[in-house]
């Protein structure tokens, strides 16, 4: 690996703890949700790059542990990571039209995999082998 290699590694690593930990403390959102995507476009840590390895988006309470896939509003699973379908309780708030337009703190996005949920991070890690 060359020194621009490893610089580029050393900042996406950064940026990506930085939002990693955003996440945990913060709410999310459709801007930060597009703002995740834009941060792991380049990698497995979008739905549209790890979907063949058996992920699928999903979303962590980090309070209670508890994980649920992504879904639409009706309950059916979602390709791609959408706040409509999440539980009620984690919902924050909801524009004029009923849609979320923000979690409560400490709901993070990721996958589940074989019952297991991953973050992003993870996700990237797992399907590097």
């Amino acid at each position: 690996m060359n020194d621009r290699q490893l610089q580029t590694q050393s900042q996406r690593g950064t940026k990506q703890d930085h939002e990693r930990a955003r996440r945990l403390r913060g709410v999310l959102t459709e801007a930060s949700l597009q703002n995740e995507n834009v941060l792991y476009a380049s990698t497995r840590g979008i739905s549209q790059n790890n979907g063949s390895f058996g992920f699928r988006p999903a979303y962590l309470d980090g309070a209670s542990g508890e994980a649920v896939l992504s879904c639409f509003s009706n309950g059916t699973p979602a390709p791609v990571h959408l706040l409509d379908g999440l539980p009620e309780s984690w919902i924050l708030n909801r524009d004029h039209a009923g849609h979320v337009t923000a979690t409560r703190p400490g709901i993070i996005s990721g996958f589940i995999r074989d019952g297991r949920f991953y973050t992003r991070e993870e996700a990237i890690t797992a399907t590097a082998h």
